[in-house]
């Protein structure tokens, strides 16, 4: 659709439209179209994240439907807060936009967009769009905590680490849409795709695991599963000892690669959880109450070294936006 003659509107015309579905809850005071948002004040302590998606580093128009990337858009945002263990409440959205995007584009990723933030209960209440060489999608997120906050600085020796759901499934549906893996089955092919375009943020695993009486340390998995681990470990100034065999991966991703770990390692793109917990907790008594499959990987050590089965782990890199490798790239 990209380079369509169709010529877009101006600037608050196009506002105008893209708002025009947007209706906001009780929490909002007033909504988009005026300088400002004026939110209900919450007696709550508050939650506060911005993310960006950028065409071209992050995703291309040109792999799936729009919408699918508007609602991914505010999915890595939501991710934040249920790492933290919040619930999310009121975004604003910045699009800045390049002569060759369509108005159908626009429209679609702000149709997925509108979607995705009813399901999850935001309001999306105002935001900017400006001209730009590439197409990016901003969005800053407000939550609020009912307990207390997940933190990465809190992990201490003798703890469990554990992750949500599967690994890795994301890192290869970006190859896919890449043009790589070409020979896969049509089935793994549709499994690890979906991963990547329509991740899900564990909003509810987030908010009963900052239930618990003792609150865990936990992240997001967005950068790869050691950056990320290696941040909770920095932050908490301990190491940690990692079991290989015991990372979980889909039969899809089994299909494209086999058991070669890396892209589960270092791919990043899951928007799975990774927490830590004193030991006592089973995987099934976990995954009952987070109502997601949940699966120990490791433990957390003394010391400040990450290891696979007591080796040094090896020093790849997972996703880094300055770096010329990245893993999920």
């Amino acid at each position: 659709m990209a380079g369509s003659a169709k010529i877009l509107p101006g600037e608050f015309e196009l506002i105008a439209r893209l708002c025009a579905g947007i209706r906001p809850g009780r929490g909002t005071i007033i909504g988009p179209g005026d300088d400002c948002a004026v939110l209900a004040p919450r007696r709550r302590p508050i939650l506060f994240t911005i993310d960006s998606m950028v065409e071209g580093v992050h995703f291309k128009l040109k792999w799936a439907a729009p919408h699918l990337f508007g609602a991914r858009a505010l999915t890595v945002n939501l991710s934040d807060i249920a790492a933290m263990g919040g619930r999310p409440a009121a975004c604003v959205v910045n699009l800045a936009l390049p002569k060759r995007t369509s108005l159908a584009e626009i429209e679609g990723l702000y149709t997925g967009l509108r979607r995705a933030a009813r399901m999850a209960g935001v309001d999306i209440v105002g935001g900017n769009i400006t001209r730009a060489s590439e197409l990016s999608i901003t969005i800053a997120l407000i939550g609020y905590l009912e307990g207390r906050a997940m933190r990465r600085d809190t992990a201490r020796p003798g703890d469990e680490v554990f992750v949500t759901g599967t690994i890795g499934d994301a890192a290869i549906g970006w190859r896919i849409l890449a043009g790589k893996f070409r020979t896969l089955a049509p089935f793994s092919r549709k499994h690890l795709v979906e991963r990547y375009v329509r991740p899900a943020a564990r909003l509810l695993a987030g908010e009963r695991l900052a239930g618990f009486s003792k609150t865990p340390t936990a992240i997001d998995i967005s950068d790869g599963l050691l950056q990320d681990l290696g941040h909770i470990l920095e932050q908490s100034r301990v190491g940690a000892d990692i079991s290989p065999a015991a990372i979980p991966l889909s039969t899809a991703y089994r299909k494209a690669i086999g058991d070669d770990l890396s892209l589960a390692l270092f791919g990043g793109e899951d928007y799975e959880l990774l927490f830590c917990l004193p030991p006592g907790h089973t995987e099934a008594e976990l995954s009952r109450r987070l109502q997601i499959p949940v699966h120990r990987i490791g433990k957390i050590v003394r010391g400040r070294r990450l290891t696979l089965d007591g080796k040094v782990a090896p020093r790849m890199a997972g996703w880094d936006h300055f770096r010329r490798f990245g893993a999920a790239r």
